[in-house]
């Protein structure tokens, strides 16, 4: 399945960049520097819900966007990860989108889980298979 994040204006000037792996042996891949337009992030993972960009146990997956310099960006003021959560998936589809708030209610990058959570949209049909 493939999945698109749409980090909607989040502030000038901050790296943000696509958690790959977990703990501290992460690193941070498709990494842009916000000019306060949309960001999007797009990956793809097996339908169990697996791979480098999935956390989280099974019943509660989700990917982090890293931002500041959780994302490489030396000097930034700001250390923070994004919690996007793989929920609400619909079926039948093999690419679904999300658009997340790039910005909390301080001014600074949003941070923490996404609340509230407008879920998951489908990108596109399944095509059928050919008998």
């Amino acid at each position: 399945m493939t999945f698109r994040i749409i980090l909607e204006q989040p502030p000038a000037g901050v790296d943000i960049g696509l958690q790959k792996g977990k703990g501290h042996a992460y690193e941070t891949v498709q990494t842009q520097r916000s000019t306060g337009a949309d960001l999007v992030f797009e990956f793809t993972t097996p339908a169990k819900l697996g791979g480098p960009f999935v956390q989280g146990p099974p019943a509660a997956r989700f990917v982090y966007l890293d931002i500041g310099t959780a994302a490489g960006q030396v000097g930034s003021i700001w250390t923070r990860r994004l919690k996007i959560p793989l929920t609400g998936l619909p079926e039948g589809v093999d690419s679904v989108e999300t658009f997340v708030p790039g910005k909390a209610r301080d001014g600074g990058p949003n941070c923490g889980t996404v609340k509230p959570f407008a879920g998951w949209r489908a990108t596109g049909p399944r095509p059928n298979p050919v008998p």
